[in-house]
């Protein structure tokens, strides 16, 4: 709708002109279960909201995506609401200095996830329901000014369903058939939230008594679906929760400020987590059906302590407009790392930061669509595709870097001072940086301009002049950008030698130095004995692809499994794959490193990395011609590393689900079918239901199964995880008259939910059907500004991102590409950036393709 995507040049003109003193929000969520086969479509809301105007008699407007609006008042005069509502803006005339606003509206249930998310339980019939605003749906569930930096107390009620409970930001009460909350403190519209249903809750308490004898205790809350009560391991959640807590608490010296602290678990979540203070919510696939590595379990307390810190960085104090996401996404995401290492059991996490997150952002900041850590964020759309890895893992690393740069005590006394200073308000980039100066005595605006004012990735490589006595004459740091991006930055990084010592590659040697400009000299290992490795960027202190010296390249072909230090070798692993990316190494050199090394691995999260390079180097960058000796070695070699991993093991679990991801030829799909139907078996491996799933999906996209096998695992496991599942396997099948179903069902259709959407978009792209895809290349050129206009914007993202035909990869999909491109100069531009993106993968996978073939020859 015309006023859906608000602009930022609107949210300043408002910001100037309106204050608000609070909200009262009244829902009716009764018609959330409704008669047999009835779908409810919308519910009441009634929002009253008290605000000022500075410019009394001004013009300005309320934001709510609503069905219908029944009555409006403003200041007692009753409005017409067919003149004043859109369906997406409430025009608000003749303001008073002091005004009180009244909407009673008709708002609708979402199947997206985005405002108020009905799903109902295929296993036991129950409705849930949850809230999910960011960045600005929370007008999809009642009347608001939904822009960050209008702060407002909130006060919540809601009438339920007879036996559900209601859980909001405040702690609630029910009386007389209604929920009502306690009223909020200050905060943005986005982070409010609702949970109602008969979840399965459990409780617990975190007590804490500070240094002046004060002691504050929070209620702990966590819920999940009642179908999920028998997976939920609520006392690890609370665990981790107590641990962040604590640890916060230690550094931030700003009591936990938002009084209780529940975290809901909740279906087709479209996020990983929200920071809804008081009510976190998370998808619940961080519940556990089955046996997981330790991997996910690690991956599930940075989430908890990534929101945790968004209480006080995001929530305590939020960014003005989304231009500074930054100052909550980047913060939160160095925080979940540094609370995770320091105050869990989770001591590897920075491994998983170097090897994960980064990789995410170096291959954000590679393309078209990058841009500054502080972005130019222009509307909502824009800010909605700016959740991305440039603002959350580009970020934080920056933050890591700026951590090495000002000193740890600085940088945690700078953060005390900003929230003590802006509690419960706004900021912007300068006030951050100016506590900055004061506690580190830094220029922190030339760091900032360096840092967060400019994109792209730098690389560093070494170069190493050698005396005749075989000793370092002279060791330096060569820095390069990109030509699109040719900012030079200042690094500060370890530089660490490494040798063979009785057959471990280990570091005998290390240096810190600040790098500037192209070349600096690492003046401190002059003299050292010459180096068989040289790893810059060593126990990665800073941001930057690393490059390699000829020896060093040569010995990490030769000895990469020899690196003794783990966190050493998965950033040796990480720059191999950047450096397969860029078409400097080829897939197949790449696939082979992988073959010879990744079983002698030890961090298991970085070798389930490794397991989702190799199948893309081999999906994306191998030369077609290759591809399948290619998967023949990876099933081979994934086959033999199960058969020998330790039985029961984590290792073993993740080489039977890589197996199944690469397997292909009869044999190996005979023994999955064998491994299903337990005529098959691997001492230790337990082949549980979420095991199944994944052995089922690659027989059915190989055609080894069809729909009479599937039908039955869905009987087995008639829930929603077991739904997707289904979704998926159903849409992998090698049939032309299955990729029409699911192309309808995606593109066409308005049924299915986000959940589902997701799975049949993930089931549809097969690598091995290339040839059944070809048509829906032209289908989606043609299809995807239509589906942009109709779809939620997450719908709209889902069918865009994922039915682009990338693994149509000739020059053929390029020009088509740039045909659109050039044939829709005028679309929105957010849907612009997604087709750019994809072009970039796709050109860039065509160029490894050509490296690859080259290593042939």
């Amino acid at each position: 709708m015309p006023g859906e995507n608000l602009s930022r040049d609107e949210a300043q003109e408002r910001a100037a002109l309106l204050s608000v003193d609070g909200y009262d929000v009244s829902l009716d969520l009764r018609s959330a279960v409704g008669d047999a086969g009835e779908e409810p479509r919308t519910f009441r809301s009634v929002t009253t909201i008290r605000f000022r105007c500075a410019d009394p008699g001004a013009t300005s407007f309320a934001d709510l995506v609503a069905p219908g609006v029944t009555a409006v008042s403003l200041n007692g005069k009753d409005l017409d609401p067919s003149e004043v509502f859109d369906g997406t803006r409430i025009q608000l005339e003749d303001l008073a200095a002091e005004n009180e606003l009244v909407v009673d509206a008709q708002c609708a249930y979402s199947r997206t996830g985005e405002g108020l998310h009905r799903f109902v339980d295929p296993e036991d019939g129950e409705v849930y329901l949850y809230t999910q605003y960011e960045p600005a749906d929370s007008r999809r569930v009642f009347a608001n000014f939904e822009q960050p930096d209008l702060k407002a107390p909130f006060r919540f009620e809601v009438r339920a369903p007879e036996g559900w409970t209601v859980w909001s930001n405040g702690t609630g009460e029910l009386h007389d058939g209604v929920w009502r909350f306690a009223e909020t403190k200050p905060i943005s519209t986005y982070i409010t939230a609702v949970v109602a249903g008969p979840y399965h809750y459990v409780t617990d308490t975190y007590s804490r008594t500070f240094d002046d004898g004060t002691t504050l205790e929070i209620p702990l809350g966590a819920m999940c679906r009642k179908g999920l009560a028998k997976h939920f391991d609520a006392d690890d959640v609370f665990l981790v929760t107590k641990q962040g807590l604590d640890f916060f608490h230690d550094h931030f010296d700003h009591p936990y400020p938002f009084g209780k602290y529940d975290q809901a678990f909740v279906p087709e979540y479209n996020l990983g987590a929200m920071e809804n203070p008081g009510l976190v919510t998370f998808r619940e696939e961080f519940i556990f059906r089955g046996k997981v590595t330790q991997a996910s379990y690690e991956r599930r307390a940075n989430v908890i302590l990534h929101e945790m810190a968004h209480m006080w960085f995001g929530d305590l104090v939020t960014m003005v407009w989304w231009d500074d996401l930054w100052l909550k996404e980047s913060f939160a995401d160095f925080m979940g790392s540094f609370s995770l290492v320091e105050a869990t059991r989770f001591t590897n996490g920075w491994i998983t930061f170097a090897n994960n997150r980064k990789a995410w952002a170096y291959r954000a900041d590679q393309l078209p669509s990058t841009h500054p850590v502080t972005a130019d964020i222009r509307d909502l759309e824009d800010a909605k595709l700016n959740f991305d890895g440039i603002t959350y893992a580009k970020g934080a690393s920056v933050l890591k870097q700026l951590v090495a740069y000002v000193g740890r005590e600085a940088f945690l006394e700078g953060a005390r001072r900003y929230f003590k200073r802006n509690a419960y308000g706004n900021t912007r980039l300068g006030d951050l940086l100016s506590v900055l100066e004061e506690t580190s005595g830094r220029d922190m605006a030339a760091w900032a301009r360096s840092w967060l004012q400019t994109a792209g990735v730098n690389s560093l490589t070494p170069q190493v002049l050698l005396s005749t006595d075989g000793r370092i004459a002279e060791l330096s740091v060569l820095q390069e950008a990109a030509e699109s991006h040719p900012e030079l930055r200042p690094h500060r990084v370890a530089v660490g030698l490494y040798r063979r010592e009785e057959g471990a590659l280990v570091r005998y040697a290390r240096a810190e130095v600040d790098v500037h400009g192209p070349r600096t000299v690492v003046g401190e290992l002059a003299g050292a004995e010459a180096p068989e490795l040289v790893l810059v960027n060593d126990d990665d202190l800073t941001y930057c692809k690393i490059r390699f010296d000829d020896t060093s390249l040569a010995t990490l072909k030769a000895h990469l499994g020899d690196i003794a230090d783990p966190l050493a070798r998965a950033l040796s692993w990480s720059a191999l794959w950047n450096l397969t990316r860029d078409a400097l190494l080829s897939a197949r050199e790449f696939i082979d490193l992988v073959l010879r090394f990744s079983g002698r691995e030890t961090d298991i999260g970085v070798l389930q990395m490794l397991h989702s390079w190799a199948n893309s180097a081999l999906t994306y960058y191998a030369a077609p011609e290759w591809r399948r000796t290619g998967g023949r070695l990876l099933a081979q070699g994934a086959l033999r590393e199960l058969r020998q991993a330790e039985p029961g093991s984590q290792h073993q679990l993740t080489w039977a689900r890589f197996f199944a991801a690469v397997v292909s030829d009869e044999a190996g799909l005979r023994l999955l079918r064998g491994l299903l139907e337990d005529t098959e078996k691997i001492d230790g491996l337990d082949v549980d239901q979420e095991l199944r799933w994944a052995l089922l999906e690659p027989l059915a996209a190989h055609g080894a199964v069809d729909e009479s096998v599937i039908a039955p695992e869905l009987a087995r496991d008639d829930t929603a995880s077991g739904k997707r599942h289904q979704v998926r396997c159903l849409a992998a099948r090698p049939s032309a008259a299955v990729k029409a179903q699911a192309w309808a069902q995606v593109v066409e259709s308005h049924a299915l939910s986000n959940a589902l959407v997701e799975a049949t978009i993930s089931g549809f792209a097969q690598p091995s059907q290339r040839e059944l895809l070809a048509p829906y290349a032209a289908k989606y050129f043609a299809a995807i500004e239509r589906v942009w206009a109709e779809r939620s914007i997450q719908i709209g993202m889902d069918v865009v991102k994922g039915l682009f035909p990338l693994l149509q990869d000739s020059q053929d999909t390029v020009d088509a590409t740039d045909t659109w491109l050039a044939a829709h100069e005028s679309a929105p531009p957010a849907l612009r950036r997604l087709v750019l993106e994809a072009r970039d993968d796709l050109a860039r996978a065509l160029r490894g393709q050509v490296c690859d073939a080259q290593a042939a020859r």
